[in-house]
């Protein structure tokens, strides 16, 4: 491994430790958060490299960012003005395009995720980014996985052409609403300087075909907000804006910063949150058919499909000889593939064994017998059949 082309560059980005490891980038969000085996039975390279799921597959990418320095003061987070303990770097457009060609070039990392604090206003540290960018695409002929921050405030040209260079872009909401996002950061406005991005995003990929996906991010849990208004903000991203992914980062206080002494928030909230975007956003599942507690949230204790399987199903199961694709959706260990594997296969034939349902990968077989008719018969019998195979 050979970094002594830019010796201050790599110093500096080992500086970021894992600050980046609570801001998601691929399709496995709770897996970034977790470090990464070792590359090669070496030691990680650097600690802001992440294995994360892309569109194209599991890639070593490079969390970065082009300063840590931020003139907002958001009060969860690390890089907020004034907070001292925050170590401050700042890169130029051309030192990061080359920093990360310089390490990609020594195999450690296939893609970038490209974040920034902000200075000299939204527009401003947009165009850092864009910048290099451009630097890696045009200068270096980088055709790999890029997935570029949009800043709040960021104008419609440059997020027109931050999508043009990117695979994914993303810009965090925080919060659900105005008045959530208001308590977490208050020198940002979700209607004026968040939400129309998301919108021009949709456009821009409507009507010109850009290719780049997009997410986002709420911080869940600091500011009272509940699981209800999260999910609801999610599903008309998902419904009406075309959103690839809402991710969830439960709060987790962060010293010399205004909400220091607030609890954490339970890793299991955000997990459940993760199950419930997932009903939404693949199995065609409304807010409504969320299993809500009467303070607004999901339990913490039961996946929310098992929960609803068990209020609606128990008495009415599923026939899985003639269901509607939606209805095996509902029954829990059946997922999208498993249910289209089940609406060919009784095309040709009845379902009538667990094995053959297994075959067409039912893999919890235990969760979803409960819930399911095999030609008329609740299959339990089978069931204490297959435990003895």
């Amino acid at each position: 491994m050979n970094f002594r082309m830019a010796p201050d560059s790599i110093q500096k980005l080992s500086l970021l430790d894992d600050a980046m490891r609570f801001e998601p980038a691929g399709d496995q969000p709770l897996a970034e958060q977790t470090p990464p085996a070792p590359i090669s039975r070496a030691p990680k390279p650097l600690p802001c490299i992440s294995e994360v799921s892309t569109p194209t597959g599991k890639k070593p990418i490079l969390k970065a960012m082009m300063t840590t320095a931020c003139e907002r003061n958001c009060f969860y987070c690390p890089f907020r003005a004034g907070r001292s303990k925050t170590q401050r770097i700042t890169y130029t457009p051309d030192e990061m395009a080359r920093t990360y060609d310089t390490i990609q070039r020594a195999g450690l990392v296939d893609g970038l995720f490209l974040s920034s604090g902000i200075i000299k206003g939204g527009a401003a540290t947009q165009d850092k980014i864009i910048d290099t960018a451009e630097i890696l695409r045009n200068h270096y002929h980088y055709r790999g996985y890029i997935h570029l921050k949009i800043m709040p405030g960021a104008d419609y040209d440059q997020v027109r052409r931050t999508m043009q260079l990117a695979d994914r872009v993303s810009i965090n909401l925080e919060g659900a609403t105005a008045e959530r996002l208001a308590a977490l950061a208050p020198k940002k406005d979700f209607w004026n300087e968040l939400f129309p991005r998301l919108q021009w995003i949709s456009e821009l990929r409507r009507k010109e075909g850009l290719r780049a996906s997009v997410v986002t991010q709420f911080v869940v849990g600091a500011v009272g907000d509940t699981d209800l208004e999260l999910l609801h903000v999610s599903d008309h991203l998902y419904n009406q804006l075309g959103l690839r992914r809402t991710y969830f980062m439960a709060f987790n206080p962060v010293s010399q910063t205004p909400f220091e002494s607030l609890a954490p928030v339970s890793r299991q909230r955000e997990f459940r949150l993760y199950q419930a975007g997932f009903l939404l956003r693949d199995y065609g599942w409304g807010v409504e058919d969320m299993p809500f507690l009467p303070n607004g949230n999901l339990p913490l204790d039961i996946d929310p499909k098992l929960a609803w399987a068990r209020a609606h199903l128990r008495d009415h199961p599923i026939e899985v000889n003639r269901a509607e694709r939606n209805e095996l959706l509902s029954v829990p260990g059946i997922g999208p593939k498993t249910a289209d594997a089940i609406v060919r296969a009784r095309r040709r034939q009845r379902i009538r064994e667990m094995s053959h349902l297994r075959s067409l990968g039912l893999r919890d077989v235990e969760k979803a017998i409960p819930y399911l008719l095999l030609d008329g018969r609740q299959p339990t019998q089978q069931l204490s059949l297959w435990r003895n195979d």
